[in-house]
């Protein structure tokens, strides 16, 4: 019988950093998390960012009990306060640590209560308004900004950082310069994580696949084929009710019919 490996903490992550590139998966449901974990994946990230996803944690954990787990905490948070109340909650429901897209100010104020963060470099999400949707960091300027940003991250206390569409050149440069573990989503190779969605790994989703992303599966396909089979299954239900063939002798359970005649006599029958 194998035994359960060790759940990763923060520091051996650190000791793991420039080692190899660990495998770190977002999972979305308890059968992705206990999946990604009989696979082997190192490290896995989940939604913390609604009344559901911060219902579904301990469910999450529960599925992949040794595996460390990261909790993406809500965009907007209002100050350093919340924050720091929504990473303990996180942490005492089973997170390992907390991803934040917020300012280096809100960081460095969860760092201080010693609350593992994960901050982001890169292309944000929650920022495109600024930059659009594309790489960040091809010309000189946006790479010396982005290596300052990095740096006054890792001042803030984060231990770790996802970088998001940086060109691959640059992104391995910046992981060999930072003591934090750089997590690439579409950055390369050269840094201490390998990233991608469970959605796209499964090919969950009827979008175009980013350039960053494989999909190894055609989930999609088969949520429509078990659909299809769905509506084909209540159908034939229907026919065999409406036709008499179901129920069938073997879905009933049978009476002595003498035991009926019984009944029927003590409790006479309705006339009215």
């Amino acid at each position: 019988m194998l035994r359960p490996r060790k759940k990763y903490t923060v520091r051996d992550l650190q000791l793991l950093k420039g080692k190899r590139c660990l495998t770190h998966i977002h999972v979305k449901s308890p059968d992705e998390a206990a999946a990604a974990e009989a696979a082997g994946v190192d490290l896995m990230s989940c939604s913390f960012d609604s009344p559901e996803s911060q219902a579904r944690l301990p469910a999450l954990v529960a599925a992949a009990p040794n595996s460390f787990l990261s909790c993406a905490t809500p965009h907007g948070l209002a100050s350093p306060e919340e924050a720091i109340r929504v990473a303990f909650r996180a942490l005492e429901l089973g997170a390992s640590s907390v991803y934040c897209s917020a300012s280096p100010f809100i960081i460095e104020a969860m760092a201080r209560e010693r609350i593992p963060v994960v901050g982001h470099l890169g292309m944000v999400p929650r920022h495109v308004t600024w930059t659009n949707y594309r790489a960040i960091g091809r010309t000189e300027a946006e790479a010396v900004q982005l290596f300052r940003q990095m740096k006054t991250l890792e001042s803030a206390g984060a231990y770790a950082a996802e970088l998001e569409c940086v060109p691959h050149p640059l992104a391995t440069f910046l992981c060999a310069q930072t003591k934090m573990l750089l997590m690439s989503l579409g950055s390369g190779a050269g840094c201490d994580t390998q990233f991608l969605f469970s959605d796209d790994i499964l090919g969950d989703y009827d979008e175009r696949l980013p350039r960053h992303a494989k999909a190894y599966r055609n989930f999609l396909e088969e949520h429509r084929r078990l659909q299809r089979e769905r509506v084909a299954a209540f159908g034939e239900y229907i026919a065999d009710v409406k036709a008499g063939r179901f129920p069938g002798p073997a879905h009933l359970v049978e009476m002595d019919e003498a035991v009926l005649k019984k009944v029927i006599a003590a409790v006479g029958t309705d006339e009215s």
